[in-house]
């Protein structure tokens, strides 16, 4: 489990949210209760990493409400909604929205699966996004030259070809080439190919 995740527990119940805290604390996981989906999103931070274990009837706004309003904030925190009232269209209604998974009280035998699970999903979705971020720094440096370069080598040319294509010295195109091998941070044209996929696959 990464030291960096918190679970972020939102009931308006004390005894229900302190219950699932200690619940989390036992496992050596760093948890923070609060009172109200308002109270939660005055102090959310999107760049935080954990997930959200969330009550969906409270006083305020709900639990899904909540979960909507994460969403509109195109926010990644997954989320694992508990309730003692749920329904097949809440259950529904929920999973639609995104959430990792829809517990009924009492949780605890299941709780602690499903944060491991959503902790999971959200160390991934970071690591990703991460990487995605440092490719497209890295491909950011690269001269206009070389992303002309680097275009054709991922069509498959070989340099001869390229050299005729942009209409420059076979040594040009090879320079070009060892500069892009250089500053991208990889030794074949197949690491290549691996990292502008990233940044091509969908998010």
């Amino acid at each position: 489990m990464s030291t960096d995740q918190t679970v972020f527990v939102v009931d308006d119940d004390p005894a229900a949210r302190n219950s699932v805290v200690a619940l989390i604390q036992s496992h050596g996981a760093k948890a923070e209760g609060f009172a109200s989906a308002e109270e939660f999103l005055t102090s959310f931070d999107g760049n935080r990493g954990g997930c959200l274990v969330l009550d969906v009837r409270m006083g305020g706004m709900s639990g899904l409400d909540l979960q909507k309003e994460l969403v509109k904030r195109n926010a990644s925190l997954p989320v694992i909604i508990i309730t003692g009232h749920g329904d097949v269209q809440m259950a529904v209604q929920a999973m639609q929205t995104g959430a990792v998974t829809f517990l009924q009280k009492p949780v605890e035998r299941d709780l602690w699966p499903s944060i491991e699970a959503a902790l999971e999903k959200d160390r991934k979705h970071r690591h990703e996004h991460t990487t995605r971020a440092e490719v497209a720094q890295l491909r950011a440096s690269l001269t206009a030259g070389e992303e002309q370069v680097l275009n054709l080598l991922l069509q498959g040319k070989p340099n001869k070809s390229i050299a005729s294509a942009l209409d420059v010295g076979l040594r040009t195109v090879e320079q070009r080439r060892a500069n892009i091998m250089q500053k991208m941070h990889v030794e074949s044209v197949a690491e290549l190919v691996r990292q502008i996929m990233v940044l091509e696959t969908p998010k």
